[in-house]
Order: C-alpha cells, then structure tokens, then sequence
C-alpha cells in the first residue's frame, strides 16, 4: 500500500478547549532534589537552566470536567502496516499508532479528551506521545495549536511536517514524520532551532503513553537507573530489582515512580513495553536523544484515582520517555545560532515471551534482537538527511513566530511558512509600526526578548506600555527594575494588572533563599520536587528564635500582609476574573484572614460559588474561623476540583483536618487524635490522590 496523508476527525467524549487566561505566570520551575550518585555532568545540568518563570506564558484553565462528543481536527499517516493519527490542535501529538495486520494500538490511546492541571500552564491531557520542549514539566504549547503542513520526500511519500515558536526559551521546534511504503515503524525527525546568538537552557522528553497490564514488562538495555519518587532524593538504584520487586513490571508496585536508565554509552538507545506475548510498542532512536525513562502511577488507590481522572475508569496507562538528558531534572546549555536534530521510530517490536519475561539479561537481549528486527540503526540514522518540499497548510498554529520575524528575532524559516501575525500579536504590529503600544483593557498578551524590551524602554509612559516594561524586565531577572515599572504603571492608572503583579513578585521574592532572592520562587511542576520554605520559625540551639530570624519573620508576615492587599484591591477593580479571585483568596488565607476570605466567598455570584476550587478555598477559610457546620458541609458535599494539581493533597488535607478538630473540641490535636480521625474517618475515594501513600 503506498503512504497517504489525510485531514480527517476524531469524535470522541471531550471537555471544552483550554483557555488561556490574563494572568502572566511569574513563578519559576526551581527544583533541588537531593543527589545520590550523580555524577559532575548530570550535578551541574540539574543546577542549570531552571527559569526564573515562565513569561511571556499565561496561566491554560478555563476547562471542566463536563465532556460531551465532539468532532476534533486530525492529521492521519496511513501505510499498510501503520496508522498515525495526530492532534495538531493539540501541540501536535500524536494520538494513535495502531498495527494494522493485527488491529492492535501500540499507544494508549485516551477513551476521551479531558484536560487536567499537570503541565506548566496546568491543562495536560494523557495519552499517545507529547512532545515536549521548554523546561522541566509538560511544556507550554501541550494544549496549544502549532502549524501542520503536508510537505512530500524526492520519491512522493508524503510527510507531515509541525512547527511552532516556543515562546519561553525562543526556539522553533519542527516535526516531521512519516511513513514510507510498507515501512513497519513511523518515522519522526525533531529539529530545535536556537535562533538567538546567546546559549538557552534546553529539555526535551517525547512522553510515549502505553497500555499497562500485569503482563506487561517495560525493558531498556541499562542495569541500573535514577530513582526518582516524588519525595527528596534522586538516587542510583540497580535496575529493575528494588526492594524486592521486580519493578519493570509497574503492576506490582504501589507508589509512582520515576526510573531514569543509565545507558551505557555505546549502547543502542531504545524502550519497549511488552506483554505477556512478548509484543507491544518499541521507541528507538539517533544517539543525541540519549535518555530514555519510566514512569508509573503506583497502583496505591491514589495512583488508580489518577488514572481514572486523566482517561476514565477501566483505561491504565504507564510511561516510557526519550530525552536530551539523562534525567528530566536537567537542561542542556544549547550555544547560539545551532540546530539540534534527532530521528526516532515508532512500532510493533515481537520477541520471544519467554525470553522477555526470564531473567533481566535475558529480557534485555531478547528486546534489543526484537528493535534491531524491526527497525536497523542505518534506516534510523539516514532519517536525518531526508529532504521535503512543502505543498500545502493543513493546520494553523499561532501568530507568534509570524510576529518575530517581522521584529528581526527570526531569520527566514525556508519550509516553515509561520504565515502573518493574527489578532492576539495586533497591538504588537502596531508596536513594531508605529513605535506606539496601543491601551488595552484587558491588557495585550505579554511578549519578552531583548527586541521588546527596547522598544517598551524607550516607550512614552502610559499604564500599559509601563506594565508590559515590568513584564519583560522579570523576564530578564531584573525585579527590582519591574517593580519600579509596576509601580510607574499604577501612577498612570490604578489597574488589577499592575497590582496583581506587585503582590505576585512580592510573594515569590519573600520565598526566594539567599541566592535567589531576585528570581522567583518554584511552585509544584508535574515530575518535580520543588524547593520548600518552612513554615515554621527555625530556633537556636537554646531552643529560641534568634533576633535575626524573629525579624526575618516579621518582615515575611508584613509582606503577607501587603500582598493580600493589594489583591484585594486589585479583586475589588476586576471581580468576575476568577484566576484573580482565587489569588486573593488564597493571600488571604495565607495572611491568616480567613474571616476576610468568607466574605470574599459570600460575594460571588452563584455560578463562581459552586466551583469546586472555591468550595474547597471555602471549608479551609471556615475551618479556620471555627465554623466547623459550614466547613463540614462543604466537604460533605463531595467536591470536585477540576484543576487538581499533580501532587496536590488540600483535599485530603481539609478533610483529616476537620475531622481532627471535630474529634479535639477546643483541647489539642494530639497525634492520638490524629490516628483516630484517619481510622474513623478515611479519606473518601474522590479525594484520594495520594500518589505516595505507604501500603
């Protein structure tokens, strides 16, 4: 069967788009995870390239858990052994790879579409492969539209060809793939682009969702891998005993995990997921993609509530990753004016299931024959040089990369047509037009790179002109000088956006150590530990706190305090923005004014109120004020958060909270009281997702 490509629709269960909101992200992805093994190389990269946020980049809610079908735009590649489908709407991922001889999918392909707070901006969806770019985390465009077009290779197989430009770190990204005639395996060629003349910080993982099943054993040609849990430590393990379990095979295990492989160097690089037949999805790639990984949920009943929330009930999925690095915790310094390209293949690797499911030297042996069958490492490696001729768009992205090549920050992209700037890039033409920023109210979408930031210095003072200044000022790690734009701003016109701003950076600043203290702190990432501010006065050794730290605490409760004001003014100016809403709330509890919060609360409409985020911010702001009714039947009531974050445990910490003090009265909570509220009242399954919890 020749290869063909085709537009085509995928109609499944799936809840709204994701909406980009107008909060720029200021926090940053800080993670320091304690070391046991690494070596000076893999030391130095987790050290390096963490961004200090995540500008230009707004928050991606503005989803529900409510799903119906719909009809959603793919591309398909389809020749006699393979059929690839990809969401271009959906940072290009590729959705589905079935065998076609056997009707057998090789990916987990999701039974609906249904976004969840896991990725950098928050909505994440599971399943198939993401590709991933940026920085620690699932990048930024993971729920994002790029550009697809068809492009065709010398002999007429035709080749899917995305692209887009990653705003946070500046770089192209292009994807090709393809599948020649009768090819048993999809071909996909990945080229980053550093446009700029300066070294950027670069991660990259292509994130392969596979069916798990106790049958099924996950093999890579390495004897000893980088734990990670979730917890503290990074660590070298040998692979895949643990403990006493063998954990290639992720069903026996009850808490997720991270297994970074350590691959000799002169090994082929590869993963498989096989099953009980000794068959299922192998990944093999070029050389410079050198990790490869495995990730599970546990099978804890934290661990099964993720899976259910990410692909509904009945629908298990494990990871097997590729990347740049060795671990997902570092980045690799990428010089100036440099393209990096790999090559990977994708398909249907059959071995002996004796020999798969024997011992691990067996299993590896028999899995590496199974890839080198399926796929040589020469077809692999002459994937690089394939040239294409565009021919047709088939799918629109954005209008960034069209905006900075008409700004001079991109050379001409030859086979990459970015098109022209579109509606959201408009009060930046104009920018670039006439040397003047128009106002906007709601502020235009914010922009970073030295090119802006030059023009927005030598801007006249407006509000707006002086609240993007500030913007791309912290872009650049300059605190001190976004504040004073902010507050320039605020001179002009008393805004929400400036004021939020103000109270965003003040609030990482006083979380920032020593080091840091001009660079935003971390906030939880999908995959990472981020780094912890006490919560707690630490004491001398006579057991009191020294002078220096008591007013170190002083100033941290003063900023607190300064930082929820100024959200409550800035909540007062836009009160039907529910991402500044839940801002305030949250200073607000933080400042210890829950009393404060409730009546915030009280003042919403009936359609913010009934938000399961807002109704779980409700019963920890009653319970604080010792209204234990009001708290109690908000919990009762069985909320449900619909941006959950990856590691979050305030559900579950509201609940033994309130019980706790139930139990207690107005005496101590002793730890007594705390075994008790645990066994009497165990933690409902709609609130259990404690990926950790100890079986």
């Amino acid at each position: 069967m020749t290869s063909i490509l085709r537009s085509d629709v995928l109609r499944l269960p799936a809840a709204e788009p994701p909406a980009s909101g107008l909060l720029p992200i200021l926090h940053g992805t800080r993670v320091q995870p304690g070391l046991s093994g690494a070596d000076a190389e893999m030391s130095a990269q987790i050290g390096y390239g963490q961004p200090g946020s995540l500008l230009p980049y707004t928050t991606q809610d503005g989803y529900s858990r409510s799903r119906h079908e719909r009809e959603l735009p793919v591309v398909v590649l389809e020749n006699s052994q393979l059929k690839a489908t990809f969401l271009p709407g959906y940072g290009g991922r590729l959705w589905s790879l079935e065998h076609l001889p056997s009707g057998r999918e090789l990916l987990h392909r999701n039974p609906i579409l249904q976004p969840a707070n896991l990725a950098l901006r928050d909505a994440w969806l599971a399943g198939g492969v993401e590709w991933n770019l940026g920085a620690t985390g699932h990048w930024p465009l993971t729920c994002e539209p790029v550009h697809a077009v068809r492009a065709a290779l010398p002999d007429g197989t035709p080749m899917l060809r995305m692209y887009e430009f990653e705003r946070l770190r500046r770089l192209v990204l292009r994807v090709d793939a393809w599948l020649p005639e009768d090819s048993p395996v999809l071909l996909v060629r990945i080229a980053v682009h550093n446009p700029a003349p300066a070294e950027v910080p670069v991660y990259w993982w292509s994130n392969i969702a596979v069916p798990e099943a106790p049958d099924v054993r996950v093999v890579a040609p390495a004897e000893r891998a980088y734990h990670f849990d979730y917890t503290a430590e990074l660590r070298v393990v040998d692979f895949p005993e643990l403990d006493g379990v063998d954990r290639s095979y992720t069903d026996r295990v009850p808490r997720s995990a991270d297994y970074f492989f350590e691959i000799p160097g002169q090994e082929r690089r590869w993963i498989a997921a096989l099953d009980g037949s000794g068959r299922g999805l192998a990944q093999t790639s070029t050389d410079l993609l050198r990790g490869r990984k495995l990730f599970h949920w546990g099978t804890g009943a934290g661990g099964r509530r993720w899976q259910e929330w990410l692909s509904g009930p009945g629908s298990r999925y494990l990871e097997i990753q590729a990347g740049l690095a060795r671990t997902q915790l570092e980045h690799l310094p990428m010089p100036g004016r440099t393209t990096w390209t790999w090559a990977e293949a994708y398909g249907l690797a059959e071995a002996d299931p004796a020999r798969v499911h024997g011992t691990w030297e067996q299993a590896r042996a028999a899995a590496a024959e199974a890839v080198d069958r399926l796929v040589s490492r020469e077809t692999v490696e002459a994937a690089l040089g394939v040239t294409a001729v565009v021919e047709e768009r088939l799918a629109h992205g954005s209008g960034w990369g069209a905006l900075e090549l008409a700004a001079g920050a991109l050379a001409d992209t030859p086979g990459l047509p970015f098109g022209e700037p579109g509606e959201e890039q408009r009060p930046w033409s104009e920018l670039l037009a006439t040397g003047r920023l128009p106002v906007c109210d709601p502020p235009a979408a914010p922009v970073t790179g030295p090119r802006w930031r030059a023009l927005l210095e030598a801007h006249p003072a407006d509000w707006h002109a002086r609240y993007h200044l500030g913007l791309v000022r912290y872009a650049d790690g300059d605190l001190a000088g976004a504040r004073e734009a902010w507050e320039e701003s605020l001179t002009l016109r008393r805004t929400p956006w400036a004021l939020r701003c103000l109270a965003e950076s003040t609030r990482l600043a006083s979380h920032a150590g020593p080091a840091d203290s001009a660079r935003p702190a971390g906030e939880p990432t999908a995959g990472t530990v981020p780094e912890t501010v006490p919560e707690t006065v630490p004491e001398t050794a006579d057991g009191t706190a020294s002078d220096t730290v008591r007013e170190s605490a002083s100033a941290a409760a003063v900023e607190t305090a300064g930082v929820a004001d100024l959200l409550v003014e800035a909540h007062t100016l836009a009160p039907g923005l529910l991402e500044l809403t839940i801002e305030t709330l949250r200073a607000l509890l933080d400042a210890d004014r829950p009393a404060d919060a409730l009546a915030v609360l009280d003042g919403l409409p009936d359609h913010q109120r009934v938000l399961g985020r807002l109704r779980l911010i409700e019963a920890s702001a009653a319970l604080a004020t010792g209204d234990l009714d009001r708290a109690g039947t908000v919990l009762e009531s069985r909320i449900e958060v619909h941006n959950l974050r990856e590691g979050e445990m305030s559900l579950g910490t509201v609940w033994f909270a309130y019980h706790e003090r139930r139990l207690a009265g107005d005496g101590e909570i002793t730890p007594e009281i705390s075994d008790r509220a645990r066994r009497e009242h165990p933690l409902p399954g709609g609130y259990d997702f404690r990926m950790q919890e100890r079986t």
